[in-house]
């Protein structure tokens, strides 16, 4: 190729279907396994090295980069590149900027068949181009990942605060009363994607998606936006001071929670995630964030779930019975001060 063409996958790569890592499971062993990231390690495995992975059921928009060979369970496909033509890494960049939402033939749990990845488009300049390109996303990467890794470091910090404030959530060693979660709070799931909608007078707004969901923060810098009713609008806005909880998928999707502060006007959520609105005369918002991302929370989420290979996920029953612990508000309110300042020092430096 002497200049940039469009190509289809099926030209230049091989799809390699994950299995079961049951047979091979192996704590010594020297093969990693999973899907969106490393879930243990393998005796044997299924990808050479520089392959990309990407979620073929779940976690469908969360692909990886294996430098060494792996073994990709059978919620995941392996991109095999033709290194004559494709360079591994440029694929996985396309990879990482592509919208596999599109191609999912499901209403519940995201899934992609082979056939329709075989049919995607990428464009493709000649092979010494592809990798300097890939070489400069590496170095931007490497930026990125140190702003992550001092932005994780206030985030310590926190979590930190968190339990010197109020002791460790499994012990309770102030005995605090707890609640279900449902009794201080409401919660709905969001709106379901793909539905048959024949009414004229439908509205378009933006919409709260799993992958805007993360641990503890939201990612914004893709709002996407979806034909609804009305009074689905109504129904599903979010406020300031909600919190979303996503439902799972992959186990580090499992009851992911983050504060919607009215960064999006108009804004509403998906199926996939739950909308918990709490009552901020019992408890505040910041702290039922941390009390669900702490190991008090995510082991109380692993044990609810239903859990098949490689995908586990709650319903908004599990959600409602999840045992909120009720330090005095004042307390909370304390708490409160004392994020939003260490967060300012992440807006004073740029982050």
């Amino acid at each position: 190729m002497s200049k940039w063409e469009n190509r289809q996958w099926c030209e230049v790569l091989e799809i390699i279907n994950g299995k079961s890592q049951k047979n091979v499971l192996d704590e010594d062993g020297s093969y990693p396994y999973g899907s969106g990231g490393i879930m243990g390690y393998a005796n044997d495995y299924i990808c050479e090295e520089r392959t990309v992975i990407i979620g073929r059921k779940g976690n469908i928009n969360k692909p990886i980069f294996v430098e060494k060979k792996f073994w990709n369970v059978d919620t995941a496909f392996g991109l095999k590149a033709k290194k004559n033509l494709l360079e591994p890494k440029f694929l996985y960049y396309f990879c990482v900027n592509y919208d596999f939402e599109k191609l999912n033939t499901t209403v519940t749990i995201p899934s992609l068949t082979k056939a329709n990845l075989l049919k995607v488009i990428i464009p493709l300049p000649p092979l010494e181009v592809q990798k300097k390109i890939a070489q400069t996303l590496d170095a931007a990467a490497e930026v990125i990942a140190l702003r992550k890794k001092q932005l994780t470091e206030l985030d310590h910090l926190i979590k930190a605060t968190f339990y010197d404030m109020f002791g460790d959530p499994e012990q309770n060693p102030h005995g605090w009363i707890d609640k279900p979660l449902e009794d201080i709070s409401d919660i709905i799931s969001g709106v379901t994607k793909g539905r048959k909608l024949a009414a004229q007078n439908l509205v378009v707004v933006p919409y709260m998606r799993v992958e805007n969901v993360q641990d503890g923060h939201l990612v914004l810098n893709e709002v996407k936006k979806i034909e609804v009713l009305p009074d689905d609008v109504i129904k599903y806005r979010l406020s300031s001071g909600d919190l979303l909880m996503t439902e799972g998928g992959d186990p580090d999707k499992l009851g992911r929670c983050a504060i919607w502060n009215g960064e999006v006007e108009n804004c509403i959520h998906q199926n996939h995630i739950f909308r918990v609105r709490i009552e901020k005369n019992v408890a505040l918002p910041i702290f039922i964030c941390f009390l669900t991302g702490s190991q008090y929370g995510k082991k109380y989420f692993l044990r609810a779930a239903k859990q098949t290979t490689g995908i586990a996920t709650i319903n908004s029953r599990q959600l409602k019975k999840f045992p909120v612990l009720l330090p005095p508000l004042h307390l909370q309110n304390q708490f409160a001060e004392i994020v939003t300042k260490i967060r300012s020092h992440e807006s004073d430096r740029g982050m």
